[in-house]
């Protein structure tokens, strides 16, 4: 397998991956790399946590001349929040650099005299969405005709989320002769003939890693839980009670439908928060922070806020909502599983789900392992077997997904208990979880949100029984919680 100099990056580069514990290539990249420092078009088709930002960013910045002071490479993403993780990722590997090149993230949301201002100082790299770059364009306030690399990056969610228009309207501001490369989990009918009308002669890259298929199968384990639409909240909190996830990601098809489940999942103790377009770019960016410090637990999202997000220890995903296409299929549990990670993807299928249901099973050439919701004695029943699997009795069944399970080894074997006072708690900001079983209160710190039985959380970024704690407004690990291991609602 081939290193990262033997692909053709410099020295100096190599010493800063490194030095950001990146030392192996992933496929996409020994794939795109070489061909794109050869001045190649690429269409790159790979899973969503496979290294594609990687894979562009760094033949991008190996060929920026920093002397010149005009945009030189424009990166196009469909949200604020992909394109601020793109930059983030293009900062971490050019500080420090003698090179000094310079970037830009151009999206909504934000002030535009402050861009204004950086544009006059001269950028290098330009990473914007496709609105605020358009926005730009029009205002005359960004000049495109030194560009010589294009990215086009989640491409099909791009179309998918209609930005067709933006996207000719932005390639037909730059050079013609230049380099463009697509990113791509899919590669929907409007993506092929995209990249027909505006790429010269692409070379095609297909990374399927661990067989056939571009979702993670082999990393992901995929479950349907059948109910109806009057008992699918109490099918997500009985889901969330047996798996306790670490972190989790939960989809809706709408903002009202986001706001509204969050705002009861609140009221219930969980540690949890909402993503989507109403809010302002500072609360969506605030919000971000603290999922990805664990702060939270659970994030409420629609496709369009939560595209392309790359977040590490992303247990669980929940398809609240029945995805209506198979690419937000796709980008959605794509959130987990990442990085050679494991996870768990459950998605909730009503009666009137069963012909988007169908059409998702048929077109990826697979069975969903099915699971049914009783609503009247709050009991799954897995399979078709009928076998049924309490949500309250303790055990450890159900418990599926990611690898980083928190195993508890302080003598106790249960989760959380609901404690009786659980509510909001505001302090730093966050919904708390401490310990503590029915009844039980940790001492100090806010008022407990789903609570655990003598022990924090141990797995995924903890360390020992310490759980996750920040300020008061995370997860602590305290006393006073049962030691009989209940987990969930007792009855």
């Amino acid at each position: 397998m081939p290193n990262f100099q033997q692909l053709g990056i410099d020295e100096k580069m190599v010493r800063r991956l490194k030095e950001q514990g990146i030392s192996v290539p992933t496929p996409v990249q020994q794939e795109s790399i070489p061909m794109l420092l050869a001045g190649k078009d690429i269409i790159a088709r790979a899973r969503t946590g496979t290294g594609k930002t990687l894979a562009f960013m760094l033949p991008i910045l190996k060929q920026i001349d920093a002397a010149k002071p005009y945009p030189q490479a424009l990166i196009v993403a469909p949200t604020r929040e992909l394109a601020l993780q793109i930059t983030e990722e293009a900062r971490k590997l050019s500080s420090g650099t003698p090179e000094g090149v310079k970037l830009l993230a151009v999206y909504g949301g934000q002030d535009v005299e402050k861009q204004l201002r950086k544009l006059e100082g001269g950028r290098h790299l330009i990473i914007g969405t496709p609105g605020r770059l358009l926005d730009h364009l029009r205002r005359g306030t960004l000049e495109l005709g030194g560009v010589k690399q294009l990215v086009l990056d989640e491409a099909d969610q791009m179309l998918h989320m209609g930005f067709l228009d933006e996207v000719e309207a932005i390639i037909a501001a730059l050079p013609y002769k230049r380099q463009s490369m697509l990113f791509s989990a899919t590669m929907p009918d409007r993506v092929k003939q995209l990249a027909a009308n505006y790429m010269n002669k692409p070379v095609d890259i297909v990374i399927k890693e661990g067989g056939s298929s571009l979702i993670p199968l082999q990393n992901i384990k995929q479950v349907l839980v059948e109910c109806t639409d009057r008992t699918k909240q109490d099918a997500l909190k009985g889901m969330l009670e047996l798996h306790q996830p670490y972190l989790a990601m939960i989809f809706c098809r709408t903002k009202r439908r986001a706001q509204t489940l969050n705002e009861a999942l609140l009221s219930h103790g969980y540690a949890s928060d909402e993503l989507h377009g109403d809010l302002s770019q500072a609360k969506r960016e605030a919000v971000m922070k603290r999922f990805r410090e664990a702060k939270l637990q659970l994030l409420v999202a629609t496709d369009v806020a939560a595209r392309g997000l790359d977040v590490e220890g992303v247990t669980h995903v929940y398809n609240y909502d029945m995805p209506h296409d198979v690419e937000s299929y796709v980008h959605r549990i794509g959130r987990t599983g990442r990085a050679g990670g494991t996870g768990l993807a459950v998605t909730f299928a009503a009666p009137k789900d069963g012909f988007d249901l169908e059409k998702l099973e048929r077109t990826l050439s697979i069975k969903l392992k099915r699971i049914t919701w009783d609503g009247r004695s709050g009991e799954v029943r897995e399979g078709s077997s009928g076998q049924r699997s309490s949500r309250s009795n303790g055990s450890s069944e159900g418990r599926e997904g990611s690898g980083e399970r928190r195993e508890r080894r302080d003598g106790t074997s249960g989760g959380r208990g609901r404690s009786e006072g659980s509510r909001r708690s505001e302090a730093s900001g966050g919904r708390g979880r401490t310990s503590g079983g029915r009844g039980g209160q940790s001492s100090g710190g806010p008022r407990s949100g789903k609570s655990s039985t003598g022990a924090g959380r141990s797995g995924g970024r903890g360390t020992g029984g310490s759980g996750r704690s920040s300020g008061g407004s995370s997860r602590h690990a305290g006393s006073g919680g049962s030691g009989s291991g209940r987990r969930g609602r007792t009855r």
